[in-house]
Parts: C-alpha cells; structure tokens; sequence
C-alpha cells in the first residue's frame, strides 16, 4: 500500500463533508456571517475557504475547480473578513458548491493511480508527493471543520448536531 492511497484520502474527505453538512443544517445566509466575538473569522468566511482548498485538491487530481481566481481570492489566507450579507457569496450556493467539490473530488480519488499519488507535485511552492499534498490539504480542513461547531453556536442555534 502507498500512503496515503486514494481509499486512505476518500474517507476523511466523506467524514469532513459529513461534519460540515451537519454543522451549516439551518444556517441561512445572514447567520453565516455572524462575527465571533473573538478574533475569528465568521461560517461564511470558513466555508469559502474550505472550498478555495478543496479547489487545490482539484487542481492536484486534475479535475476542474469549482470557483474562479475572483471567488478563491475572498477567501483566501489573509483575506479581509466577510462582516456583512453583502460582503460574502451566497451561502446556500457555497454549500452546493462544497457537494460538488465533494463528488468531484472522490471522483478524482478513484481515478487516480498509485502510481500518480506517488507522483511529485507543487502546491504553493512546496514539493512533495501528490498524494502527501493531498493529505495536508485535508489535514487543513480538518481544523476550519472544527471551527464550525462555535461558529454555529454564535448564530444561536444553542444546540449539538453532533
């Protein structure tokens, strides 16, 4: 077995996916860009930017991204706040946009060879494996997934999905 292989990456990705579809259930556009009381930035913000990296992965599995340069830009690393309705892309279209990604991306997992995940690859000046960007790139994800489950209570849900 090669690490990570497709099956080792298409599993955490199904399990961040899972996490985040039950954390944004009930989520409208105006709650997404509630502010967190404390330095942060808001749901919106966070699921745009899950979905700027999802855009690499993409990019590594020669699959087509789901948004343009001007949308990954709002969300990029660094990136202005999204602090107001206007000021963030529509959140029910950005959680469309994160299932696509999610089947464009176990698509390309189960179409990738072994040998191409062993294949190496540029990501933002790092070089390494294909499929070791990959697991980094997941690995980020995993910590805004964990962001979501405060970011959900800021809105006031007051509750526990999971």
């Amino acid at each position: 077995m090669i690490y990570p292989d497709a099956e080792t990456l298409i599993k955490p990705f199904q399990l961040t996916y899972w996490v985040i579809d039950r954390q944004t259930q009930g989520i409208t556009h105006a709650e997404s860009v509630i502010q967190p009381p404390v330095r942060g930035n808001c749901m919106n913000w966070v699921i745009g930017h899950i979905l700027m990296q999802r855009d690499l992965v993409l990019q590594l599995l020669d699959e087509a991204p789901i948004w343009d340069k001007s949308k990954s830009d709002r969300y990029r690393r660094g990136s202005e706040p999204v602090t107001n309705a206007a000021d963030g892309l529509p959140f029910d279209g950005m959680m469309a946009n994160l299932a696509l990604s999610q089947e464009r991306i176990e698509r390309g997992l189960k179409a990738i060879s072994p040998d191409s995940l062993t294949r190496q690859g540029e990501l933002n000046g790092e070089h390494d494996q294909i499929g070791t960007l990959i697991a980094g790139l997941h690995w980020h994800e995993t910590y805004h997934t964990g962001q979501l489950e405060l970011l959900r209570q800021f809105t006031g849900k007051n509750d526990k999905v999971i």
